[in-house]
């Protein structure tokens, strides 16, 4: 005699039979998502083309999301199945770094457009897809602050440095000694600042008579606004 707990059990596997997973369902979710994917990888092409382009990274991108969408077909068709995916892609790390913010959008776009293939909701995939091209686009107009410089001075006298600071006052603004070496030889300062007189800045600087060499160069880091 079946008992309630067999009965219950029964009916919970075989609905994950995978009786619905047909062969047109699995070429209809694959074919979208390779359409997709080739989006995501023309999109990511036009947005850093004017930086550094990694073709691997984008290669990735396209495959990721075929794959994603494989693997959520195949989670829907079989319960063992997907408690077997979900222990397997547990214990898998990931130790490539992601040195630019936007590769990381690129890269949660490319899983999340598997994953939104892999449940057949094309239209929220499609949609999703054109806004997030419109707005990625549309921010990358907005101007962006002037970033920091950094004025590297080498002079023969310690005395100098007065001269220095008064010179980069008068054509910058923020001025900040982050870093002050003095040895035998002269004085090494590096100066922070913000100018938009860079010309007349380095000029002033370098026509200072103890002034060996002079430096300017932009902040490599963050830019603030």
């Amino acid at each position: 005699m079946n008992t309630f707990g067999d009965i219950f059990k029964r009916s919970f596997l075989e609905g994950f039979s995978g009786s619905d997973i047909t062969t047109g369902r699995i070429v209809a979710t694959l074919s979208v998502t390779a359409v997709l994917a080739l989006y995501i990888f023309a999109v990511y092409y036009a947005a850093s083309k004017k930086t550094f382009y990694n073709k691997t990274f984008n290669i990735s991108l396209s495959l990721i999301a075929m794959i994603t969408a494989g693997i959520l077909l195949a989670m829907q068709s079989n319960l063992v199945i997907s408690l077997g995916m979900v222990g397997a892609l547990s214990i898998v790390r990931f130790r490539t770094a992601i040195k630019d913010p936007m590769d990381l959008m690129f890269l949660f776009w490319s899983i999340s457009i598997g994953i939104i293939c892999g449940a057949q909701m094309y239209k929220i995939a499609i949609l999703m897809s054109l806004a997030i091209t419109v707005f990625l686009f549309l921010l990358e107009l907005t101007p962006a602050g002037k970033g920091v410089l950094v004025l590297v001075v080498n002079a023969k006298a310690d005395s100098a440095e007065e001269e220095i600071l008064s010179a980069a006052n008068r054509y910058a603004k923020g001025v900040k000694v982050r870093s002050r070496n003095l040895s035998p030889a002269g004085l090494d300062l590096i100066l922070e600042l913000r100018s938009v007189q860079e010309k007349e800045l380095l000029s002033a600087v370098s026509g200072i008579s103890s002034v060996v060499n002079a430096s300017l160069m932009e902040h490599s880091g963050e830019i603030t606004i």
